[in-house]
């Protein structure tokens, strides 16, 4: 609640909410979860996708979330008028951009309504085209706060995007941890195994991902096939689409992998998917801080990952999962045969992911994003943008644990 008595409006605008192809985009899964989790009574959240309504099975809209589609193609110019006409009638007054033509319009929307900006950056994409540097280096007045998903992906806001170091924070995600971490029926995972396709005496060894290069699922391809030379009953299960699919699929069948390993496809149910795993595997190249390194701890499953920027922020090698070096299938063979091999590693290694998943909960990031709202609609206006960096941000950094 605001001092003239209404809620606080807030709106997050993106660019899209899917990959061609891909049903499973992180920041669609986000949106998901965050916005039902505000406080009603405070907060009236909603969202804006620059692009064309989508069209999957599983909307948005259809979870209730009052989402607005511009259906404007990039580099539009008629994006501006459409963004500030919906800023104008839902009376918005904190801004929340994820993507670079949100950041864009919306920062110059911001501008002529003198609203508060959250620039929030998902992913560590080394480098950006010239005219993105060059809208970004005119456009940093109007940008009050950078949120990054992890250090990585900060030192990009710094580097690449031009936002000054002392406007950029890493806050870390979460997942629903009541979800997630809840506890299962033996029965429930049997089925689940079952689905999957894992027979009597399998172990299963999964990964939830898109299926794109940087998540290098490849180099588990690759892999698979020296763990079944040393252990033929252990079975494979990729979750995901994506437009590596036929490349990945013709690889496992040269290697021979038949039914040994499969590509399982979209799921609605990632949850009751992991809890078939008797090892969760991330073989990325690079990444923000995936939203399903996140699930795969609070569900305590025992972790194989490279050592990717972003995957380190959260994980502890031989505390909570076994990292090993990307572009190694060797390494990464090794290290699924050792878990395999030992059930009291597993369980060990569970146990601790279960700990460590318990610092990242969605609920608590919405907790933060509503004190971040808050104090941006008190001070940006008032001070020029300069007041949220003399507050106390301390609490946006804070692990809290449920």
């Amino acid at each position: 609640m605001i001092d003239d008595g209404r809620k606080l409006n807030v709106l997050h605008v993106c660019d899209h909410l899917g990959w061609e192809g891909s049903r499973m985009h992180g920041v669609k899964r986000l949106f998901s979860w965050m916005i039902p989790r505000f406080d009603p009574r405070g907060f009236d959240v909603s969202l804006v996708s620059l692009r064309r309504k989508d069209l999957s099975e599983e909307t948005l809209d259809a979870l209730g979330i009052d989402i607005t589609y511009l259906h404007k193609s990039r580099f539009d110019p008629a994006t501006l008028p459409a963004l500030l006409k919906v800023i104008d009638r839902k009376r918005i007054d904190v801004l929340h951009l994820h993507g670079y033509g949100a950041t864009t319009f919306g920062r110059i929307a911001a501008g002529m309504r003198r609203l508060p900006v959250v620039l929030h950056e998902h992913a560590n994409l080394t480098d950006t085209p010239w005219f993105q540097k060059l809208a970004d280096q005119a456009l940093e007045p109007w940008t009050d706060i950078a949120i990054a998903v992890s250090k990585s992906t900060a030192d990009f806001l710094v580097r690449a995007r031009r936002v000054p170091q002392e406007k950029v924070k890493v806050v870390y995600l979460g997942v629903p941890l009541d979800e997630f971490s809840r506890a299962r029926r033996a029965d429930d995972i049997a089925q689940a195994r079952r689905e999957l396709g894992a027979e009597p005496g399998d172990l299963l060894v999964g990964c939830v991902t898109r299926l794109h290069e940087s998540k290098g699922n490849i180099y588990l391809v690759e892999a698979a096939r020296q763990v079944l030379d040393q252990r033929p009953r252990t079975r494979f299960v990729v979750i995901g689409e994506g437009p590596l699919l036929p490349e990945l699929q013709a690889r496992a069948q040269a290697l021979a992998l038949g039914d040994r390993f499969v590509f399982a496809g979209f799921t609605r149910d990632v949850a009751r998917a992991v809890s078939a795993f008797d090892v969760s595997v991330f073989p990325s190249l690079w990444e923000g801080t995936p939203l399903t390194v996140f699930e795969a701890l609070a569900m305590g499953k025992p972790i194989v990952a490279t050592d990717a920027d972003g995957l380190l922020d959260v994980l502890t090698a031989d505390h909570d999962a076994v990292i090993v070096p990307r572009r190694d299938p060797g390494a990464l063979a090794v290290a699924m045969v050792r878990l395999l091999d030992d059930p009291g590693a597993r369980e060990r290694l569970g146990a601790q992911a279960r700990g460590t998943g318990r610092q990242y909960d969605i609920s608590a990031f919405v907790g933060k994003m509503e004190r971040l709202y808050t104090l941006l609609h008190r001070v940006s206006r008032a001070t020029r943008r300069r007041g949220v960096l003399t507050a106390d941000l301390s609490f946006l950094t804070t692990k809290v644990t449920a």
